[in-house]
């Protein structure tokens, strides 16, 4: 798909990434990859209008339930569409339901008009060991998410495929969010993906090596990873709680994008 003109209305469905955790937070407001695509886009059309319908903690039928409908209504020419993550931590993961889900927004998406960005996941294993058993579950998803956007000739931003997202300094403490650094390669990733002329590769530039870690200091971060994220995380599972219960959309309508500060 070709286009002639800059997008003019952009809206983003999702959970946290999209959101934006590790990018702010909830009192100063958060950002994210999503507003920083919005800006993006905007210096290539500054009449452009952007909302965020991401809530975090949701799976991807969730996603669909209750992004998908108001998206549509905003009639976006451009649209991005990640979730998965959520889905493939939970035991009852299947890799099927989980790409229809995603497969059924790209088709509404695009049928509507819109042009659909979606994202391949880098392997966790490479940011947090202790969760190797998910490994084979990330790649089936990618294959499915790649298949399926092929069907609907959405754009995949493929993170999967580059090292630095293996990288720590791109993960906020509880390696499951971009830091800052993250979102904005991750926001660039996508930039470059649809051929925006501002943006160039260097967004898949490594950062400086770091020190290797001594066997003990990765055996400490590992116990205090379990201590200060996974526990809780668990908890909140077992309690059948969500982070994003009562939560809604930080930009549920289309708004002008205001430059960075």
């Amino acid at each position: 798909m070709k286009r002639d003109e800059p997008y003019g209305r952009y809206v983003a469905l999702g959970d946290s990434q999209t959101e934006g955790l590790g990018d702010g937070d909830d009192t100063t407001g958060l950002r994210g990859w999503a507003d920083r695509l919005a800006e993006h886009l905007a210096a290539a059309n500054p009449r452009l209008q952007y909302a965020n319908l991401a809530v975090r903690g949701r799976l991807a039928g969730q996603v669909r339930a209750e992004q998908l409908a108001p998206a549509l209504a905003l009639r976006p020419d451009f649209a991005t569409v990640v979730a998965g993550v959520n889905d493939l931590m939970r035991p009852s993961f299947d890799v099927a339901r989980v790409v229809g889900h995603l497969e059924a927004m790209f088709a509404a998406l695009t049928d509507s008009g819109a042009r659909v960005v979606t994202v391949t996941f880098p392997d966790i294993t490479r940011v947090v060991p202790l969760a190797r058993p998910l490994r084979e579950r990330v790649h089936a998803l990618n294959a499915g998410i790649r298949a399926a956007a092929a069907r609907h000739d959405a754009v995949v931003v493929e993170i999967a495929e580059h090292a630095f997202a293996a990288d720590p300094r791109f993960w906020t403490a509880d390696r499951l969010h971009l830091s800052p650094l993250g979102h904005e390669r991750f926001a660039a990733a996508a930039a470059h993906a649809v051929r925006l002329p501002a943006v160039d590769g260097t967004w898949a530039d490594p950062l400086p090596a770091l020190p290797a870690a001594t066997g003990r200091q990765a055996a400490r971060a590992e116990l205090h990873w379990l201590a200060a994220h996974l526990g809780p995380w668990l908890g909140r599972r077992l309690r059948g709680r969500s982070s994003g219960d009562g939560r809604e959309a930080k930009r549920p309508r289309l708004l002008a994008v205001r430059p960075p500060a």
